[in-house]
């Protein structure tokens, strides 16, 4: 009888129609990713961001080798996760292979990685400071430094859709299905490629290509979609679902906020600054209206991290370059969580919200309509760093014709 069996919950049936089963209120219950992270023994970094990856503590990492920690950031579970690694001097990480997509992002150092099929031939890549590439997915690849001093590595991964779906680690870790459609053994695969094309979605500027050697460096078109003279890439790696971009503000030149769910990360690359964040439904001047309290802020320099929207739903951020260097960043979303690409009824019709006016029926805060406080704030900020504001007046002038097909819906 289930009474009569050892750490067995026996339910009972509610009997009277003015109560209601269940406990009501409970706690949210760890996730296999989480427990995954848990017994991995090294630690699991849980906030809004980080103000520089390379100041984590970082512990062995038996596993993986090297140190490691986890770097699972607010509104990101189980959405896609990330974690940092230094590879000692001279030294390797061990061998691995597994069921999910994974990108690095090289944080210091310089070396190679090594890429095979079970029974193929080994192909090797070059990478340095400010590199990223993806790893095929389900391929045996070898992180090697090749300098005396430690290289350190921030990835971000699908391990949570994976390892969430099928709870067994064994099964992500030890799968022998070979994804030919994803990695070819070709020996241009990880040849840098330039050109660039319109991604099929959204008919944004697109580079396909499994790595780029600087991304502090590498070109980017002119895109205006978030601040005047914004500049963005989307490289599209390995075949992979993991979305990404990268993207540039002019010095002296800030976002405007707007809002959408949970999932993306943003990575500073080049310069320094700060992000702010908060609920949609405190509007667009929390600092006006009293709700400051709710508003969250990020600092970070090179590698820094913030979550846009740390909480569920949806969150308006802003991020404010303060450096006399223009502020470049990368965005990691996970995979099939961006705007645009998630899945839903195919044909629908949808509004690149994030870069249009709210009064033209977007999720942008027009810069005339934002609180005072943060123009007064970032002024200061630039001040202080030697550097200059180029948020011309008419960027706040709502009657200015330029600046209201700036901001509306034709493209």
């Amino acid at each position: 009888m289930p009474h009569d069996e050892i750490n067995y919950a026996h339910w009972h049936e509610i009997t009277s129609t003015d109560k209601k089963a269940g406990k009501g209120s409970f706690a949210t219950p760890p996730m296999p990713y989480d427990k995954f992270m848990e017994e991995e023994g090294i630690p699991v970094h849980r906030d809004i961001g980080v103000h520089r990856v390379q100041d984590l503590p970082m512990k062995p990492w038996k596993r993986l080798g090297g140190r490691g920690s986890f770097i699972q950031l607010f509104g990101t579970e189980g959405l896609w996760g990330s974690y940092v690694v230094e590879v000692p001097g001279g030294g390797t990480l061990n061998t691995e292979k597994h069921l999910y997509e994974e990108q690095y992002l090289v944080v210091e150092g310089r070396g190679t990685t090594e890429i095979w099929q079970d029974g193929g031939k080994k192909q090797v890549f070059e990478w340095q400071k400010g590199s990223m590439f993806a790893i095929p997915l389900n391929t045996n690849h070898r992180i090697i430094n090749a300098a005396s001093s430690p290289a350190i590595l921030l990835a971000g991964t699908s391990a949570p859709n994976a390892i969430n779906l099928y709870g067994n680690v064994d099964f992500i870790f030890n799968n022998s299905y070979v994804f030919k459609d994803r990695y070819d053994g070709a020996d241009d695969y990880f040849k840098p490629r330039d050109d660039l094309a319109p991604d099929p979605v959204r008919g944004l500027a697109m580079r396909k290509t499994n790595i780029i050697p600087d991304i502090m460096a590498c070109e980017l078109p002119l895109d205006n979609r978030r601040s005047p003279g914004y500049r963005r890439i989307e490289p599209h790696m390995a075949g992979n679902r993991f979305y990404l971009w990268i993207g540039q503000h002019e010095t002296g030149r800030y976002s405007k906020a707007h809002y959408h769910g949970s999932a993306a990360v943003l990575i500073c690359v080049k310069g320094k600054g700060y992000t702010y964040t908060w609920p949609k439904e405190l509007g667009p001047t929390p600092w006006k209206d009293g709700k400051a309290d709710q508003v969250r802020r990020q600092d970070y320099e090179p590698v820094g991290m913030v979550s846009a929207a740390p909480m569920s739903g949806d969150w308006f951020h802003q991020h404010f370059g303060i450096s006399k260097e223009a502020l470049r960043l990368t965005a990691w979303f996970g995979p099939n969580n961006a705007r645009g690409r998630k899945p839903g009824l195919p044909g629908v019709k949808q509004l690149d919200a994030g870069a249009i006016d709210m009064r033209a029926g977007g999720s942008a805060i027009p810069y005339d309509m934002e609180d005072p406080y943060l123009r007064k704030e970032y002024e200061e900020a630039l001040k202080a760093n030697g550097a200059v504001s180029r948020m011309e007046p008419e960027l706040y002038d709502p009657n200015n014709e330029k600046t209201r097909a700036w901001g509306g819906a034709d493209f």
